[in-house]
C-alpha cells in the first residue's frame, strides 16, 4: 500500500488479520517486509505494520539530504493516517535510529520498543565504514535484492550510497544526548551484538544508562543486526515477550 506523506510516496504493508499494531522499521536500505527474516509468522495478538522509510525500498523520496529525524516525522504521519495513536515498535539499525527519534519527539505515542543495533551517536569506526560504503562492494545476492526492491532503480541506489557517505559527516541528526534520552517514556529493550563492527558494545550501555525503564540484551559473538540467523528464534520469543508484558 502507498500513501502520500510529506511530499513523497510512502510504501507500507500490514501483515496479519487482527491484533494490536506492531511497527517494524528496518535498517538503512531495507524494507518493511524484512521482519520475515526474523519472525516465522505474525505473532498472535499483533498486526505488523512494515514501513519502507523515505528513499528506501518501494518508497519514493530519494532526493535531497536524508535525516532520520524526518523519517520519524514521516512515520508519525503514517500512524495518523491509519488512526493509530499509540504503538509498540521494533527498530533495526537505521530504523531503530528513526524509532529513537520518534520516542523523543512524541514520547506518549510509543508504548514499548525494541532497539536493535542502535547507537546514541556515530562513533569514528562507523563513520570510516560509512565513507567507504559502496554498492559494488556488496555481495552479489545483496546487489540483486536491492535492484529488485528499489522502485527508483539505479538512481535510488546511487542516492542511498551518497546518503550513507553523508552520514559519515553529519553531526546533528544521530546525536542523542542524555537530556533527550531522558524524555523517553516507552519501556525499552536494547539489543546489541558484542562484536558489532559499526558500534562498539559500550554504546549499548550508554543508551541503557540514560533511557528510563530500559533493559539490555547483549548477544555474545554476534555483530551488527544480531537478531538474524541462529538468534532469530530467541529474539522472536524475547521481543514478543517483552512487548506483551504489561509492567
Amino acid at each position: 500500500m502507498d500513501v502520500e506523506i510529506h511530499g513523497f510516496r510512502m510504501h507500507y504493508d500490514v501483515f496479519g488479520d487482527a491484533g494490536s499494531p506492531l511497527l517494524w522499521l528496518s535498517g538503512w536500505t531495507g524494507t518493511g517486509a524484512d521482519w520475515k527474516f526474523v519472525f516465522q509468522d505474525v505473532t498472535a495478538g499483533f498486526q505488523i505494520i512494515g514501513v519502507d522509510l523515505r528513499g528506501n525500498g518501494a518508497s519514493s523520496g530519494f532526493e535531497g539530504t536524508h535525516r532520520f529525524q524526518q523519517s520519524a516525522r514521516d512515520v508519525f504521519a503514517l500512524l495518523d493516517h491509519l488512526g493509530i495513536k499509540r504503538v509498540k515498535a521494533i527498530g533495526l539499525s537505521g530504523g531503530g535510529i528513526a524509532l529513537l527519534h520518534m520516542a523523543i519527539q512524541q514520547p506518549e505515542r510509543i508504548d514499548a520498543m525494541v532497539l536493535v543495533s542502535v547507537p546514541p551517536y556515530f562513533p569514528e569506526q562507523a563513520r570510516t565504514i560509512q565513507r567507504a560504503f559502496s554498492f559494488e562492494a556488496l555481495p552479489e545476492p545483496e546487489r540483486t535484492r536491492m535492484r529488485e526492491l528499489c522502485c527508483g532503480g539505479e538512481d535510488q541506489i546511487a542516492w542511498l550510497m551518497e546518503q550513507t557517505h553523508k552520514m559519515a559527516e553529519s553531526t546533528d541528526d544521530v546525536v542523542f544526548s542524555p537530556e533527550t534520552l531522558h524524555r523517553i517514556k516507552a519501556r525499552t529493550l536494547i539489543v546489541f551484538g558484542d562484536s558489532d563492527p559499526l558500534y562498539r558494545v559500550e554504546l549499548a550501555y550508554e543508551l541503557q544508562n540514560e533511557i528510563p525503564n530500559s533493559s539490555l540484551w547483549i548477544v555474545p559473538k554476534r555483530g551488527h543486526g544480531a537478531i538474524f540467523g541462529p538468534h532469530a528464534a530467541q529474539f522472536e520469543e524475547t521481543a514478543t515477550g517483552f512487548l506483551t508484558c504489561t509492567r
